[in-house]
């Protein structure tokens, strides 16, 4: 049975044709013309109760193809009506009971059907596709982009994304398959208004002139059957648009038919039941109607109490409450922190945590600095770790650990203060020495002058520092197709020519893997997709050349991060550096510079002293040397910025000192 259905489409394509040319016998078409009509009061049925618009995917093309059968029907009559007077039995039954014993009526009859079926059924349904499937198309951007956030998350799986991304590029298929699909519809309701008049005009020339009928009785006789014929063929039409503008108007309701909807909707309110029944009531005493408006009043203000006595549904069980395990080959969070057993108030919200918050916030944050989503971090208990230890990881690296005192505050001050109770340690950010001071001391300090600093702020702290610096690791494939997804609905030609035309997805991802891995802010997609279409006939797949590119062309916004005010501090290094520095020059297995060690001891303590006098420092080297520069300090002193001549504004005025160890 399932591969005769399978062979359904080009059955109905033969017949169709055969139709067209070869002449079937009046039974022949009975039976068509009531499949016919069976078919499309099955589809109706169906599309009534289908739950989701996509569990009917095939829609459209089963409503191409029953147009087409329609069609072929409507010419076959036709030739059976104008040869021999005869289309069968049913579309003489059809005929006959639209015209009845006033062919005048029966026109008009006919016409005001074929006016309701042409302009509001058929007219609607195809509007209704039409701007959905525009709403749809337009907002594929938008779901993509929060799958792949959902996706960065953690919230859900690459097959889940996979799955979802598949369903939003059927969406948008079947809504533009459902636009084209209801034009054949409203083209077939003008076609058999044609068929109609040249049936009409036809048979009174075949009638009188070849059958000798008068002309009264050729009137009645075509008519009718031309009547009958188009009726026949619109009935299905009616049924077919109404299914179409029914499919695609469900919007918010998936897995539920539209039946349990509107009784939920409708049938379960008392008060609009009883305003209705007034409203009848009302009518029956001012109008002169008929007696039965008391009946229907009666039943409704019956139907409305028992609705509003009716007993109240049980409330559903509620599942017990409790942890799902951690499968065992469960991918790692992209994002996470593990407290020891002494922190965990400090992430339960139920008794005033606020780790989770702080976290979830410095997330958000560092995502706007970088121009990317980032995975929300998941907070979980460790028993391996101290009392009050945590650790942070990107991934599965531990990228930042330290101890907290969830029932003191951070203390940091030079020189310290002598504090009854307090404990010394060290801050895990900045290495400085601190006290962790008793809460009772807090006010007395803060009078004082000083700041202290609640123990989930300082964990949230260190977590920043950590995910700034390992950002990069959480940028992906997924992610970097995100940002030329986002820059598509803007400039499509430059990505269309970029990716797969000049760089390879891969090239791409590893240029801006790079920015994010310097702190360089990608939201401005449309600056870097330019710069690395210039660049590439050039460049090639060279991701070093290519990152220096768009980092020349970011130049701007790179100053303004190091320096809000304009004022750079600009650090060179003597000949005799950077002669060392190019002998030193390293490709593999990453960019680096393998430099002598007291050389490089001396030049990193120098630039930690340039450091710690200006916030806005940063080491000035030739474009060749700057990403081998900056991994370097990368290792030895993370985030002091290295720049290139390309990048500095020529005729701005900067502080320039040189280092010569």
């Amino acid at each position: 049975m399932r591969a005769l259905f399978g062979q359904v489409g080009p059955l109905v394509v033969v017949l169709a044709v055969g139709m067209l040319v070869i002449p079937l016998p009046p039974p022949v078409l009975d039976v068509l013309f009531l499949f016919n009509l069976s078919l499309s009061l099955v589809v109706t049925v169906v599309a009534l109760q289908t739950q989701e618009p996509l569990d009917f995917s095939g829609f459209p093309a089963l409503l191409l193809l029953t147009t087409l059968l329609r069609i072929a029907l409507d010419v076959s009559a036709a030739r059976s009506i104008l040869l021999s007077a005869n289309a069968g039995t049913v579309v003489a039954a059809f005929g006959g009971f639209v015209v009845g014993q006033n062919l005048v009526v029966g026109v008009l009859v006919f016409l005001l059907l074929f006016v309701v079926q042409f302009l509001v059924i058929t007219r609607g349904a195809e509007r209704v596709a039409e701007v959905a499937a525009r709403f749809t198309l337009d907002a594929m951007a938008g779901k993509q982009m929060a799958i792949d956030a959902d996706l960065h998350a953690g919230a859900i799986t690459d097959a889940e994304a996979k799955a979802r991304r598949e369903r939003i590029g059927r969406e948008a298929d079947f809504y533009g398959a459902m636009d084209g699909a209801t034009k054949y519809v409203r083209g077939d309701a003008v076609a058999t208004l044609v068929i109609l008049l040249v049936n009409v005009v036809a048979g009174l020339v075949v009638g009188m002139a070849s059958e000798h009928l008068a002309f009264g009785q050729a009137v009645a006789t075509y008519t009718t059957l031309a009547i009958g014929n188009a009726l026949i063929s619109q009935l299905p039409a009616f049924l077919l648009s109404t299914a179409a503008g029914v499919l695609v108007t469900r919007s918010g309701h998936h897995q539920r038919a539209l039946s349990d909807i509107l009784v939920q909707q409708l049938g379960f309110k008392a008060e609009p039941l009883w305003a209705v029944a007034a409203f009848l009531a009302l009518l029956g005493i001012f109008l002169p109607v008929t007696p039965v408006v008391f009946i229907l009043a009666g039943l409704l203000a019956y139907v409305g109490w028992r609705v509003r006595n009716r007993p109240a549904p049980p409330p559903p069980p509620k599942p017990a409450a409790r942890e799902t395990p951690r499968p065992a080959d469960a991918l790692p969070d992209p994002l996470s922190v593990t407290v020891g057993y002494g922190l965990v108030k400090l992430a339960d919200p139920a008794q005033g945590g606020e780790l989770a918050q702080r976290l979830s916030a410095v997330t958000e944050s560092v995502a706007r600095e970088l121009g990317f989503a980032l995975p929300t971090p998941r907070i979980r208990d460790d028993l391996s770790l101290p009392p009050n230890g945590y650790r942070c990881y990107v991934r599965s690296l531990v990228v930042a650990e330290g101890t907290v005192f969830p029932d003191r505050e951070l203390l940091i001050a030079n020189p310290l203060p002598s504090v009854p109770g307090a404990v010394s340690g060290t801050d895990p950010v900045y290495n400085l020495p601190v006290l962790w001071v008793p809460a009772s001391e807090v006010s007395r300090l803060s009078a004082q002058g000083h700041l202290t600093t609640p123990a989930a702020a300082v964990v949230a702290a260190h977590f920043r520092h950590a995910l700034v610096q390992r950002a990069y690791l959480l940028f992906d494939r997924q992610a970097a197709q995100a940002l030329l997804d986002r820059v598509r609905q803007v400039d499509r030609a430059a990505v269309d020519e970029l990716v797969p035309g000049l760089l390879s997805l891969t090239t791409v991802h590893a240029v801006l893997q790079n920015l994010v891995r310097e702190n360089v802010s990608i939201q401005d997609g449309v600056t870097i997709v330019e710069a690395l279409a210039d660049a590439a006939p050039s460049a090639g797949q060279d991701v070093l050349v290519l990152t220096e590119r768009v980092r020349q062309a970011l130049a701007p916004v790179i100053r303004r991060r190091i320096a809000p005010d304009g004022q750079l501090d600009l650090v060179t290094l003597a000949k005799n550096l950077l002669a060392a520095a190019e002998q030193a020059i390293r490709t593999v297995p990453e960019p680096g510079l393998d430099m002598e060690p007291k050389l490089l001891q001396s030049l990193v303590g120098a630039l930690k002293r340039v450091q710690a006098r200006s916030k806005a420092a940063a080491l000035l080297v030739p474009p060749k040397l700057r990403p081998f520069f900056a991994r370097l300090l990368e290792l030895y002193l993370p985030g002091f910025p290295v720049l290139s001549l390309a990048e500095i504004d020529p005729l701005a005025t900067y502080h320039v000192e040189t280092v010569d160890v």
